[in-house]
């Protein structure tokens, strides 16, 4: 299933990426609007009837509960932040990263505490294979929405399959490897989770943006598009209805 998987990610990139091309996010090919659109629904089906109620579950759960599980999603991410650092040539970045990594794992007990901070580590922006393939001058090919993943580009899918083929060391250690430590489970329950939380910080700013759209679809497409262009020039430069440069923190309301 997992091969299957990864081959229709494969064949999707290739397919949607003849058409890439190097301008600004307005000019990103939408080369298969009916099936985005099918998969777009599809995903707000889900929305609906899973993730929502379980953001506003989790919203009610005591703010430190929430702030521990957000470090310790954050600290988690950081497994694919510091090669990304790496091969985009920022050292400097990937060794902060990678301390901040060291210190939070140990002493802030898993991630669960932010102790890097609070000893003066600074807290980048993240980083992944679809924003590095950017800076080392690809296009992002074709818009595509995947079913459950969501928006994204043919680069960034062919990002996420090379963190399928060993650049994603948390997936290596639980979905590639057996281990008696971890299991497949564990990968796709800290995505799951990631997704809800991600969902509860902007469970109104992502509901006012669907109820005052004429077109959601076309106004997530944007978001997503003009996020992942500023992401990959780095720029703390906000995108409408963001109040922030990251995709992953629409608002923190």
């Amino acid at each position: 299933m997992k091969k299957i998987i990864i081959i229709t990610l494969l064949a999707i990139t290739v397919a949607f990426s003849a058409n890439a091309e190097n301008n600004g996010p307005e000019n990103v090919k939408d080369c298969s609007e009916t099936f985005n659109r099918a998969s777009f629904k599809f995903n707000q089906g889900l929305d609906r009837a899973i993730v929502r109620p379980l953001a506003v579950g989790y919203r009610k759960l005591p703010n430190g509960i929430r702030t521990v599980t957000s470090n310790f999603l954050n600290n988690l991410s950081n497994l694919v932040t510091i090669p990304n650092n790496a091969l985009q040539g920022e050292l400097g970045k990937a060794g902060n990263n990678l301390a901040r990594l060291g210190i939070n794992s140990t002493v802030g007990i898993l991630g669960l505490f932010d102790v890097a901070t609070a000893m003066g580590f600074e807290e980048y922006e993240k980083e992944d294979y679809g924003q590095t393939l950017g800076k080392l001058g690809n296009g992002p090919g074709c818009y595509l929405v995947l079913p459950i993943l969501g928006p994204s580009t043919a680069r960034d899918t062919f990002g996420t399959v090379i963190g399928m083929f060993g650049g994603d060391p948390w997936y290596n250690v639980t979905v590639k490897n057996d281990t008696r430590h971890f299991k497949d489970s564990d990968f796709y329950i800290s995505r799951a989770t990631n997704g809800v939380d991600f969902r509860a910080k902007n469970l109104n700013a992502l509901d006012n943006l669907e109820e005052n759209s004429m077109d959601f679809y076309a106004s997530v497409k944007s978001l997503y598009l003009q996020d992942r262009q500023q992401k990959i020039l780095n720029s703390k430069k906000s995108t409408e209805s963001q109040d922030d440069s990251d995709w992953d923190d629409v608002s923190t309301d």
